[in-house]
């Protein structure tokens, strides 16, 4: 499974898709294909992505009419030619050993379902102390809850496939959803590496307010169950321009 679909949901993405596909562009690591899967967007997300065509042997665009997280990467394993996929917000960005250094360490785990922790190494210290309890948090738990994060995860189509995809019902913790219902039959764990994640979420709306989010909606999901009701509201893209 040395070949990998590189699957990257969007949403009024112009000025973070760029920076993305400029970091893909630069792997040591080549042997893969990109799928930008779009959620009908309203800005120049497209015309951004479309410049980048040149860089990968393998690279389309899918846009959608409807929106949501899971329906995109739902859309986008259906779209993959190869057996390994990675699913990626468009705001991740990677370093230029990312793919190599993942691919190794999924081959010699022989992980069908992996996450990926979150990196701070640019950004200041309040939010590099949220992302470090945050990275504490999904370690501990990927031993008898797992929990991800759903911007960077590796997954198989024959895993998804099995899953049933991610869960379109579900709008906050679906990729926690995913992992967990994953590791009923395969062996999930975190891989000791990071990738960077734009801490947008917490600029606009507050770190304790993003934190309590999350925790209150996996206590939630421990001893109550997924939330297939939106009993936690959370807008997909919600995102102000300036951000």
């Amino acid at each position: 499974m040395n070949k990998l679909s590189v699957i990257i949901i969007t949403y009024n993405e112009q000025k973070r898709i760029g920076r993305l596909l400029e970091d893909l562009n630069n792997q040591v690591f080549k042997d893969f294909e990109v799928i930008i899967v779009d959620s009908n967007s309203e800005d120049d997300t497209l015309l951004v992505a479309a410049q980048y065509e040149t860089c990968f042997n393998e690279f389309r665009v899918h846009k959608m009419e409807k929106r949501g997280v899971s329906l995109g990467r739902n859309v986008g394993a259906n779209l993959a030619k190869y057996e390994r996929i990675l699913f990626l917000d468009a705001d991740v960005r990677l370093h230029e050993r990312f793919l190599s250094k993942a691919v190794n360490k999924l081959n010699k785990s022989k992980l069908e379902i992996a996450g990926v922790y979150m990196g701070a190494s640019r950004l200041g210290l309040p939010t590099k102390l949220s992302y470090g309890m945050f990275n504490v948090g999904i370690y501990l738990t990927q031993f008898f809850f797992p929990t991800a994060i759903g911007a960077c995860i590796f997954s198989t189509k024959r895993l998804h496939r099995e899953l049933g995809g991610f869960n379109e019902r579900i709008h906050l913790c679906e990729d926690c959803d995913y992992v967990n219902r994953a590791s009923k039959t395969w062996r999930f764990r975190m891989l000791a590496m990071t990738f960077q994640f734009d801490p947008r979420r917490l600029k606009q709306d507050g770190t304790f307010k993003t934190g309590y989010l999350y925790i209150k909606a996996n206590v939630r999901r421990f001893f109550i169950g997924e939330m297939y009701n939106n009993e936690i509201e959370y807008e997909f893209g919600h995102y102000h321009e300036n951000n």
